[in-house]
């Protein structure tokens, strides 16, 4: 196992292009690290497409419900669900939405957080505040700026495995 500072709060996304490292941020968002680990552990994230990728702006995915491309994948439902699990209430805290940080994707309610996330391609300040910032990617964002682009794309990019390092 590579040397992770914190393996218990550090994600490991596998993509068709490489790993993505991305450590969690527990004392910010505790609900939010803890949500992730547990979708990840249950396998719900495997195979789930990145629906929502905007150049410049973000790549969305995390839909367990209807976007896992292996089990009942359907495209035009992608990005409106989540997971069986209870929405989470925002989290708001300073730190921004930079380059490589994770946000979690809601609803117009700030509490309506479940499932899905996105990662941030460039520093989109304009969310500061809104909403609730949760991992950054420590490596592996090359592979991320590779994700097929689209809302949705046309063949769109997954994950194929999402892991917490301490198990992997």
């Amino acid at each position: 196992m590579a040397d992770y500072k914190d393996p218990e709060n550090t994600i490991l996304i596998e993509l068709k292009d490489g790993t993505v490292v991305i450590e969690l941020m527990p004392d910010i968002a505790p609900a939010h690290t803890a949500r992730m680990k547990e979708l990840a552990r249950a396998g719900k994230y495997d195979n789930v497409a990145f629906h929502r990728v905007i150049d410049g702006f973000m790549a969305q995915t995390g839909d367990v419900q209807h976007a896992n491309m292996e089990v009942d994948y359907n495209p035009g439902r992608a990005g409106t669900g989540g997971s069986d699990l209870p929405d989470l209430p925002a989290e708001f805290g300073r730190i921004p939405h930079a380059r490589g940080s994770i946000g979690a994707a809601r609803s117009a309610n700030p509490n309506s957080a479940n499932s899905q996330f996105f990662i941030n391609f460039k520093d989109n300040d304009f969310l500061n505040g809104q909403y609730t910032v949760y991992g950054q990617v420590t490596s592996g964002m090359e592979h991320v700026d590779k994700i097929a682009r689209g809302e949705p794309p046309m063949n769109p990019d997954r994950m194929i495995s999402v892991k917490v390092a301490a198990d992997a």
